[in-house]
């Protein structure tokens, strides 16, 4: 591991920023889409202090501005988060609002590529925890990623995988449900919520988020291209890579929390 694959957070480029406003600021506009998204943490840590206890050793996969970091150790102080993402711009502020902070550590990393693991300070993690992040995948990729994270288990450890998860053998609920949601969201859009796009703008106009905003967009694109397999794939696929168990522990009318024991 170089010190270019961990993070520490004292890069130069964290400076002069107000990271918990930036903090605050993503999880608001997280919240435009998904109202119920502190409910799903909540029942992960509750999974987590079940079946790992509360010092647990965490992986935060995808770990964007360290939401779930955030949510852990509020909860179990004597918990440890390795964050891993490739997008340097949420990277910059979850490294700004860790600062100094010695229980997290960040990991740069593409989750694509094969050989990420090697990266990461630790070769097995109580727990593996990751939020509305892994849709940005192709049902094929995943696979191969859920592969490399069950060997990143320890035996009685758990992954979590709280996302996107579409049934799409029940189109008529999953079209009432869309409509809903979407007729919630222009309500609250009327407000002053910031959607994706504009929460992306403001970034790219500030001094310190300017030039890694940019080389996000160069990474990723403007939008995921990714699938939503449903629920069942998940926990099919999850049990043909290695875990014993695996199923749904919470889930929205669009939304999954899906829980797998090693």
């Amino acid at each position: 591991m170089t010190d270019a694959d961990t993070t520490n957070t004292t890069h130069a480029t964290t400076a002069g920023a107000d990271w918990r406003a930036w903090q605050e600021s993503w999880d608001r506009q997280q919240e435009w889409y998904m109202p119920d998204r502190e409910e799903r943490f909540r029942i992960m840590l509750d999974m987590v202090e079940a079946l790992v206890g509360t010092a647990p050793r965490v992986l935060d996969l995808a770990c964007g501005t360290g939401t779930i970091t955030a949510r852990l150790l509020a909860r179990f102080p004597d918990a440890t988060s390795t964050g891993v993402d490739l997008d340097p711009a949420l990277l910059a502020i979850a490294e700004g609002t860790f600062a100094g902070d010695d229980r997290v550590s960040f990991v740069t990393a593409d989750l694509k590529d094969p050989d990420w693991p090697a990266k990461l300070p630790h070769d097995s993690y109580d727990a593996v925890l990751t939020a509305t992040a892994l849709h940005w995948l192709h049902a094929e990729p995943l696979a191969d990623l859920y592969g490399r994270v069950a060997g990143l288990v320890r035996d009685g450890g758990v992954f979590m995988n709280a996302d996107h998860m579409i049934d799409e053998t029940t189109p008529r609920i999953n079209a009432a449900e869309r409509a809903q949601r979407h007729a919630r969201m222009d309500a609250a859009k009327g407000g002053g919520a910031l959607d994706w796009a504009e929460w992306w703008q403001l970034a790219a106009k500030d001094p310190v988020l300017a030039e890694p905003t940019a080389r996000r967009f160069e990474i990723y694109g403007e939008h995921a291209d990714g699938e939503m397999p449903s629920p069942a794939w998940h926990a099919r696929v999850l049990r043909e890579k290695g875990f014993g168990e695996a199923r749904p522990v919470w889930c929205s009318p669009s939304d999954t929390l899906l829980l797998a024991v090693k």
